[in-house]
């Protein structure tokens, strides 16, 4: 055999095998976290400069074309705010490769922050582990939890009189309620289920379970959903009927995500959420998730404080409103006072 062509056979071999025997090397470049409204790139890269035939990717699932350089953009705008699942199918000879990632949208914008003055001030058991509260047709309806101490009552807000009660079976840890079609629909903290009752007997009628959320916290509704917290930085929306979980928001401000939401109420077309442990309630839009604000409400606890001996959970939790009259009443667990104020935003 000819020298040079055996040689020149021997390199091309080598070359060959080498190629083969070169590992793949993928890995998916996202940014960390972006603002919403701002675009975004995410990139496929092989470190060994490896043949690639083509690249799918998807954001929660939705594809996403890529481009010639393996890449794609997109506005953070058409994908919402929140944590986010990236997947990037990578299709290269003979094989196929899943690899995944995330990306964080957060708000746009900072919240405002808002004070408050006290309207008026009302007599409330305290013995009231307050879990729940709802404005309808001029009486308060609050639900208590704790184990063996969980209820459903209606109440007399300038008396704080008990009118009617119903007290919870044993095994139940009582959390928030809502009042929808003359039902009072009751989550329960961590027993996956949830009941409803009539509104004028409080005689129970039916019992739901709950879907991906893994507890329950607060709840309130709009026209035609409840919406429900789960004791996270996500937000529920249920069919009143079925109680199925539809769709979920990410709660976040422009620092990340608020965590621990509690007792909720719907104001104006906005979510008014209590942080669990926390002297504040969080103003969200109730159609994006973003925070639009914080209002400070530290001095109500404090006074409470002068006038009785709070234990570590007797926090600020309790959020009504009497839509007709413009009245925003708030309390906490085990309180003696239920207030009636104004939020005043800072300037």
């Amino acid at each position: 055999m000819n020298f040079k062509k055996y040689s020149i056979l021997c390199l091309l071999t080598i070359t060959l095998l080498s190629s083969c025997d070169t590992p793949y090397k993928f890995k998916v470049d996202a940014p960390k976290s972006v603002k919403m409204n701002g675009s975004f790139t995410v990139k496929l890269t092989e470190k060994n400069n490896q043949p690639i035939d083509s690249v799918q990717f998807f954001v929660n699932g939705v594809p996403y074309a890529s481009d010639a350089k393996h890449s794609f953009s997109a506005n953070s705008a058409n994908i919402g705010l929140g944590k986010h699942a990236l997947k990037a199918l990578v299709f290269y000879p003979g094989k196929v490769k899943r690899l995944n990632n995330t990306i964080e949208i957060f708000s746009d914008f900072a919240p405002a922050i808002y004070t408050y003055k006290i309207i008026n001030t009302y007599p409330h058991d305290a013995k009231a582990y307050t879990q729940g509260l709802e404005y309808h047709n001029g009486f308060l309806y609050e639900s208590t939890g704790q184990r063996g101490a969980s209820s459903i009552r209606k109440v007399e807000i300038k008396t704080g009189k008990v009118l009617q009660k119903i007290d919870i079976d044993k095994k139940y840890f009582g959390e928030g309620i809502t009042i929808f079609n003359d039902k009072i629909h009751f989550l329960t903290w961590q027993s996956k289920k949830g009941f409803v009752y009539d509104l004028k007997t409080l005689k129970k009628e039916k019992e739901f379970a709950y879907g991906k959320s893994s507890e329950g916290w607060g709840f309130t509704h709009n026209d035609s959903e409840l919406i429900k917290s789960d004791g996270t930085y996500k937000i529920w929306f249920l069919d009143p009927e079925t109680h199925k979980e539809k769709r979920a928001i990410q709660v976040y401000h422009h620092k990340g995500s608020v965590k621990d939401l509690n007792e909720l109420e719907l104001i104006n077309g906005d979510i008014y959420a209590n942080y669990w442990k926390k002297p504040t309630i969080a103003i969200i839009d109730a159609s994006t998730g973003a925070v639009k604000g914080l209002a400070n409400l530290s001095g109500l606890q404090n006074q409470i404080k002068k006038s009785q001996k709070l234990e570590t959970d007797d926090v600020l939790n309790g959020i009504a409103f009497d839509a007709k009259n413009n009245r925003l009443f708030v309390t906490g667990k085990n309180w003696g006072k239920l207030f009636e104020i104004e939020l005043v935003k800072k300037q």
